[in-house]
């Protein structure tokens, strides 16, 4: 059981070492603004990183993320702004979301090419059109969208409250639904959950359909904390769920990972901004670190896979 979860685990010790480094170095980081700031400054980069869990499962990835998150903002910031109510506000912006998220999904369980190009390609067509739509220049919010209205004590509990009912409803649906583990049987062997019953297409396609609505999702939940939404506000957001995941233990490969794994990969990661600033290192190291654990946790699951296969090799010769 603990070898299982070795990787979750090492992580959390890792995330305790740097708490407790603060803790003696610089008590003020535990003050109950800063941490309130974190976790619900935070929070969207989970509710993506949930998405992103099971993109990477089925053996894909999503790079576009951030423009989604850019253009779903800036929709709720135009709906807001319309007078639009806040029912078909969020309703809207999820259902853009799920068109992004769709369009990626079509592209490559359709034509059959590859997720990161795919990705890669909409997420700069996605960035300068909105670049190219709004100018550059913010979207001023309707007088009821920030915090919903509920004034930011509440609005700070239901961001926190949102988010975490995303990471328990999909970790429990993909541990005890037939979707949850046909997404994982696509991830591990797609031949196989072919021959299984399971619809590769389909799957693939559902999986960039839900990453959009949780991108959209995610950007609702970070556009009520502001006066305006930003064209620019997804910049990094990818590197930072892609993160999450692969830190939490997710396999690049597919197949391998759990949510509780991804939000303990995301919780390491959020701190490390926050306690760059407090233990004042330079903030552009922030991009650094992540790029380095996700190159580590690569390579240790390239490596922990190379071992496996050596292994089944040789109890086959045997």
């Amino acid at each position: 059981m603990i070898r299982k979860h070795l990787r979750e685990l090492s992580v959390a010790v890792a995330t305790l070492a740097l708490l407790l480094l603060l803790a003696f170095l610089r008590p003020q980081f535990f003050s109950s603004q800063n941490l309130r700031d974190i976790l619900v400054g935070k929070a969207y980069v989970l509710v993506v990183a949930i998405g992103m869990t099971m993109v990477i499962l089925a053996r894909e990835i999503d790079i576009s993320v951030g423009s989604q998150f850019a253009i779903c903002g800036v929709v709720a910031s135009l709906l807001s702004k319309a007078g639009v109510p806040l029912p078909l506000l969020i309703a809207g912006t999820l259902a853009g979301g799920a068109i992004l998220g769709g369009l990626n999904g079509l592209l490559v369980s359709g034509f059959r090419l590859p997720s990161i190009v795919v990705t890669l390609a909409t997420m700069v067509t996605l960035e300068q059109g909105i670049r190219w739509i709004t100018g550059g220049e913010p979207v001023r919010n309707g007088p009821n969208f920030q915090w919903l209205g509920l004034g930011q004590s509440a609005g700070e509990v239901l961001v926190l409250a949102t988010a975490g009912l995303a990471l328990v409803v999909f970790a429990g649906g993909l541990r005890y639904l037939q979707l949850g583990r046909a997404v994982y049987a696509l991830g591990s062997d797609p031949e196989a959950a072919r021959l299984a019953g399971i619809r590769p297409d389909r799957m693939v396609f559902g999986v960039f359909v839900v990453m959009g609505m949780l991108t959209a999702l995610a950007a609702i939940l970070n556009g009520i904390q502001s006066t305006e939404g930003y064209p620019t506000s997804g910049q990094g957001l990818g590197l930072q769920a892609i993160a999450a995941v692969v830190v939490g233990g997710t396999a690049i490969s597919g197949g391998r990972g759990t949510l509780l794994g991804t939000f303990v990969g995301f919780v390491l990661l959020g701190v490390i901004g926050p306690a760059l600033v407090f233990l004042q290192v330079e903030a552009s190291w922030e991009k650094a670190i992540q790029g380095a654990i996700i190159l580590v946790a690569v390579a240790s699951d390239a490596l922990n896979l190379r071992q496996r296969r050596n292994v089944g090799a040789s109890l086959a010769a045997h």
